[in-house]
Order: C-alpha cells, then sequence, then structure tokens
C-alpha cells in the first residue's frame, strides 16, 4: 500500500471515529404514549406528561445524563384512549423515533393492544396508570408496569366494604379491559373470601352519553353502596346523573381511582363532589423518596400547586427508563428489558422499584399502596380528606 492509500485509510479511520462519537453523544429519545384528546382522558395525560417532563429535566441535569454524558429527550403520541392510535403511536415511537421503551400509558385496553406489537418489535413498555390483568398477566418479556393491579385495588374495596358493614353493593363498570377486570375481581374475591355480599353489576360502553337507565337499575336494587367504574368523562357523568334522580348524596359512592384529587374536580362538582369517597396511591401524609421530594419541590415551583400521583409516575417512570439504560449500559432493547427485570430502581416513593418474575398478574409489577380517601366538604383540599381505608400493598 502507498503513502496515499495509507493516508486516505488514515483519514477515513478518523473520520469514522469522530462519527461514532458525534452518534454517541446523539439524545436517546423515552416514548411517552398518553391520552392527549377524547374519548381519552385528556387531564390524566396531561398530568403524567408534566411529570414526565420533569423526569426528563431531572435526568439531565441530576443524573447528568446516561451513557457518560448523553442527553434524554421525550417524544410524545397521543393514544386518544383508542387502540389503534395507541398501536399506530407506539409503531412511530419505536420505528421513527427510535425511542429505547416507551411509558406513560393510562387507558389498560391501549397498554394491553400495544403490547401484542410491543412483544414482536422487542422496546419494552412500562404502563403508568394501566391496571388491568392482561398488561402483564400474560408474561411478555417486554411488559412491565407501575401501578394498582385488579386483585389489589379491589381487596382494597372490598376491605373497606367489610369495615363499613356494607352489604348490598352495585358495581357499574365501562365495558373496557379495566372495567371488566375490576367487575370481575371485584366477584371473584366477595365468592373467595365468603364475604357475603350481594353484588349487582351493571356495565356501559365507555362513549355513552346517558347513564339514567343504567342508574335507574342501580336505584331499584337499593345498595349499600355503589362502585362508579368509569374513566373520565363517563366517571363525572355518573356523579352528576346519580344525584339528578336522587341516589346521591344519600347513597355512598366510590370512585375506582383518583380523579377527584385533579384540580378540575371541584369546577365539574362544586355542588354534588361532597360526600364522595375515592381509590388513591398517595397523600402529601405520605413520605417521599429523595427524588420524589426533588419532584415535589419542582413542581410546586413550576405549577403552583401539590403534585399527584400521575405527575409522580409519570416522573418516575421516566427514570427507571433511564436508570435501565445506564445499567445496560446500552440502547439495545434487549439489554433493557434485562435491566428492568433484574435491577433495582429509585422513584419517588421510599424503597426500591422492582419488576419480579412473579406469578399471574404480578408478573413484572411494582405496585403503590392504596388508600381510600373522603370528601366530607365541598370545595375541600384533596390534601386535607378524610382517610377512610389503608392497606398494603402486596408487593
Amino acid at each position: 500500500m502507498n503513502w496515499r492509500a495509507l493516508t486516505l485509510c488514515a483519514t477515513a479511520l478518523v473520520f469514522a471515529g469522530v462519527t461514532a462519537q458525534a452518534a454517541d453523544q446523539s439524545p436517546v429519545v423515552i416514548g411517552l404514549e398518553i391520552p392527549l384528546s377524547p374519548p381519552g382522558d385528556p387531564a390524566a395525560g396531561q398530568l403524567i406528561r408534566r411529570g414526565a417532563e420533569l423526569g426528563i429535566d431531572y435526568v439531565n441535569t441530576e443524573m447528568g445524563g446516561v451513557l457518560g454524558g448523553r442527553k434524554v429527550k421525550l417524544a410524545v403520541q397521543d393514544s386518544q384512549g383508542r387502540t389503534e392510535a395507541g398501536v399506530a403511536g407506539y409503531r412511530r415511537l419505536v420505528t421513527e423515533d427510535h425511542a429505547v421503551g416507551v411509558t406513560g400509558f393510562y387507558h389498560s385496553s391501549v397498554n394491553i393492544a400495544v403490547n401484542e406489537v410491543a412483544k414482536e418489535l422487542g422496546v419494552p413498555t412500562i404502563g403508568t396508570q394501566t391496571g388491568a390483568a392482561d398488561v402483564t398477566a400474560k408474561h411478555y418479556e417486554i411488559a412491565f408496569r407501575t401501578h394498582a393491579i385488579d386483585p389489589l385495588r379491589a381487596a382494597t374495596w372490598l376491605g373497606w366494604i367489610k369495615k363499613m358493614g356494607y352489604k348490598r353493593v352495585s358495581v357499574v363498570a365501562e365495558t373496557t379491559d379495566f372495567g371488566i377486570g375490576l367487575t370481575e375481581a371485584t366477584e371473584e374475591q366477595n365468592k373467595a373470601k365468603k364475604l357475603g355480599l350481594e353484588i349487582q353489576s351493571i356495565t356501559f360502553d365507555h362513549a355513552t352519553t346517558d347513564l339514567t337507565p343504567q342508574l335507574l337499575q342501580v336505584k331499584a336494587f337499593k345498595p349499600d353502596v355503589i362502585i362508579n367504574i368509569g374513566v373520565g368523562q363517563p366517571l363525572d357523568l355518573m356523579i352528576d346523573q346519580a344525584t339528578t334522580i336522587g341516589l346521591l348524596p344519600k347513597t355512598p359512592m366510590l370512585i375506582s381511582y383518583d380523579a377527584p384529587v385533579r384540580p378540575d374536580y371541584w369546577k365539574l362538582h362544586p355542588k354534588d363532589g361532597s360526600g364522595i369517597y375515592f381509590i388513591a396511591y398517595y397523600s402529601p401524609k405520605q413520605k417521599l423518596s429523595q427524588v420524589g421530594q426533588w419532584l415535589a419541590k419542582k413542581y410546586e415551583e413550576k405549577y403552583k400547586e401539590s403534585p399527584v400521583y400521575s405527575n409522580l409516575n409519570g416522573f418516575a417512570d421516566v427514570l427507571i427508563l433511564a436508570q435501565a439504560v445506564d445499567m445496560a449500559k446500552s440502547t439495545d432493547p434487549k439489554a433493557i428489558v434485562h435491566a428492568l427485570e433484574i435491577g433495582k430502581f429509585k422513584g419517588w416513593a421510599p424503597g426500591d422499584v422492582t419488576f419480579p418474575r412473579a406469578e399471574g398478574v404480578y408478573w413484572h409489577t411494582w405496585s403503590p399502596p392504596m388508600i381510600i380517601l373522603h370528601y366530607t366538604t365541598p370545595n375541600e383540599d384533596w390534601r386535607q380528606a378524610e382517610l377512610a381505608f389503608s392497606e398494603t400493598a402486596v408487593k
């Protein structure tokens, strides 16, 4: 090889090295799939997004990025609460944005549908607020979750129902994976635990604009308590129409998740929001981890209000993916999946977040503790709501 050839070869090697070094400094993309438009729950999507964006800030500042200094950035897709949009959004995040993982999932049906594609494409998912069993019960290697699952949620309100001495229960649920899963879990546990409850189970389509026929059936049943398993608009509709026909406030109503902690709850229910019970996963009276305290401070500075669970979990799931990338020392999806499975991660709650290869629905799942809060006065600050029931979640 002559001198000119050697020079060209050396130049090519230097150029390749520079190019590789530059590529190594490209941002690492974390995908966020959230509902930002109807029929999904846009309010929930925006709350998760706020937390996730602060998660990106934490990784880039407090952690110094990932893989020795590479920045992370967020790529966002609107699931619309629809399975088709969710699947299409996941594909775009993986194939166009090259996300190393996708989180933010709020609607169980979307998360379940996406996982069917994710098991082929190999990029991991983390369910941020998806509770249905099949999100993880199918034991897909790529499927992870950091949220309360059906059996634990049902066990919490059944414990509360037992404490309150109720005997007749109306479960009014939307015909989604979330609604059907919770209805079945409630019925199964009532039988298995020999609680002896009389349970009336009524379903409705998530897109309905009138729940009066279902609520009139409830009224005829004369329950001691109503379990409201609507998400987004149907949840609010059930409160308003139950009040209109005289079910509320006479009959207690328990909401299946923490929607009443949102700032818009009292705007939607200024006259009929008091007296409601609801499942929650966090109260400011609980202790936060160090990273959780960072989020709380930054969130209050930026938004002039306290963070809620959706913010906390959106934040933590971004951190978990970033920690997994560092542990894997790679952006390779298989390496990240392996790191998620064997690692211990820091989240918003004290203690480690882990994703064990556990039995059944507990596969790859970390669940927050669950509590039941109770509004006793109109316009009550959720941070001051009465703690009606507390039960430690099984990890």
